[in-house]
C-alpha cells in the first residue's frame, strides 16, 4: 500500500510495544504452492494482446511447461505467511488502518518458477522508535519446499504510525540484522480499475484495496493499488526498455513508495542508467496528478549490449 494518509486520517494512540518480545519472536515457517498471475494485474498484455514478449508470461504455448515470471511475483510470497503485512507478534501493538508499506527490497537468486511448493523462513530484520511511529522490517528468506537453497529475499520496512515513542526519546530504539548500505527512457503502461483485485488474485489480498469502507476509515476516497503492484508495473517497464523483457535479467529490486495510487490513474516511469553501472534507477509518476508515487532502482546481471 502506497505510503501517505489524508490529514483528516491521523493515527489515535496505542499501547506501547514491547521491543524485547518482537526481535525475539520465532515466526513458523510457512509452505504452499502458486501459479504466476500476478502478469496480469501489472498490465502484461493489455495494450496488446499479441505482444509476443509480453504473452510468454502469461501464455504457455506450442506445450511448455511453463510460464516467465515477473521478478516482482516474488513479493507476493510475503502474503502467503498468516495475514501478509498485517503482523499477529507478541508485543506488536499498533492499529491496522494505519499500516504503511514504506519500502521493499528484493534479491533474486536463481530462476523463478510459476509453479512451485516452496517455504518461507521469517525474522524480524529491524525495529525502529520514530516518534510518532514505529518502523518494522520484515525479511522472508523463500526456498523451493525440500531444499535449503534460497530462491528470493524480502525485505519490507512497514510504518506504524501511532506506535512509535515506546523508548526513551534521547537514544530512541533502533535495532537491525543488515548493513545498513544494502539498501531516459520513459514509458507509459496503464493501470486499470481492476488492477488492485487482479493483484489479490496473487496474494495481495488487504481491503484497503478492495473494499470502499476501510479505504475510507484509513484516510482515502477509495480503495488504492497496493504499492507492490505499482512496483510490478515499473519494474515491467523497465524489463521492456532495457531487458527485451526477459525476467532472468535482474538480479535485486529497491524501491520507496512516496503516494498513493488510484486504480484507473495512468502512470510514468522514467528510468536512466548512470554512468558504466548495470543498476537502472526509476521514478514513477501519475500522469493526471504529476506526483511521484514510487522511486528505486533495478539491478540487472549486465548492461545489454544494445546500450
Amino acid at each position: 500500500m502506497a505510503m501517505a494518509r489524508s490529514a483528516s486520517a491521523m493515527a489515535p494512540a496505542v499501547k506501547a510495544i514491547d521491543p524485547a518480545m518482537i526481535v525475539s519472536h520465532k515466526f513458523p515457517e510457512v509452505t504452499f504452492g502458486d501459479v504466476a498471475l500476478c502478469s496480469l494485474g501489472v498490465g502484461a498484455c493489455s495494450a496488446d494482446a499479441e505482444d509476443e514478449k509480453e504473452l510468454q508470461l502469461v501464455y504457455q504455448r506450442n506445450g511448455q511447461s511453463s510460464l516467465k515470471v515477473l521478478p516482482t511475483f516474488v513479493s507476493s510470497f510475503i502474503f502467503k505467511s498468516g495475514n501478509g503485512l498485517r503482523l499477529d507478534v507478541p508485543g506488536l501493538n499498533y492499529d491496522p488502518k494505519f499500516l504503511l508499506h514504506g519500502q521493499h527490497y528484493i534479491e533474486i537468486y536463481g530462476p523463478i518458477p510459476s509453479r512451485a511448493s516452496v517455504a518461507n523462513k521469517i525474522k524480524i530484520a529491524g525495529l525502529h522508535d520514530r516518534g510518532k511511529a514505529a518502523v518494522l522490517e520484515l525479511e522472508i528468506l523463500t526456498c523451493l519446499e525440500g531444499s535449503d537453497d534460497v530462491l528470493c529475499m524480502n525485505r519490507s520496512t512497514i510504518y506504524l504510525r501511532g506506535a512509535g515513542g515506546f523508548s526513551n526519546s534521547s537514544r530512541p530504539f533502533s535495532y537491525a540484522t543488515y548493513a545498513a548500505n544494502e539498501v531516459s527512457n520513459v514509458t507509459f503502461p496503464d493501470s486499470t480499475p481492476s488492477a488492485a483485485l487482479l493483484c489479490s488474485l496473487s496474494g495481495y489480498f488487504d481491503p484497503l484495496h478492495s473494499d470502499p469502507t476501510f479505504a475510507h476509515a484509513a484516510g482515502f476516497s477509495h480503495p488504492i493499488l497496493p504499492g507492490l503492484c505499482t512496483l510490478g508495473f515499473a519494474v515491467r517497464a523497465v524489463l521492456r526498455s532495457f531487458c527485451s523483457m526477459e525476467p532472468a535479467a535482474v538480479e535485486r529490486i529497491s524501491c520507496r513508495f512516496l503516494h498513493q495510487v488510484y486504480p484507473g490513474e495512468t502512470l510514468v516511469t522514467e528510468m536512466w542508467l548512470q554512468g558504466h553501472s548495470p543498476r537502472v534507477y526509476y521514478r514513477t509518476k501519475v500522469k493526471e496528478r504529476g506526483r511521484a508515487v514510487l522511486s528505486g532502482y533495478v539491478q540487472l546481471k549486465h548492461i545489454p549490449s544494445s546500450l
